[in-house]
């Protein structure tokens, strides 16, 4: 990937919508923390800005 990744990115290779991957990066409560994780990792392998 020549860009930089974006939240889109994250949240298709975590599989989960735009708005769960926002809500699991920055904390919500909301979220189950095996998804949270999921998207954690979906992230670091992009090497999308934590």
């Amino acid at each position: 990937m020549s860009s930089r990744p974006k939240l889109q990115d994250v949240a298709d290779l975590a599989g989960v919508s735009i708005g769960t991957a926002s809500q699991a990066l920055n904390g919500k409560a909301s979220v189950a923390p095996e998804t949270r994780e999921l998207v954690i990792q979906a992230a670091k392998q992009l090497g999308y800005e934590l």
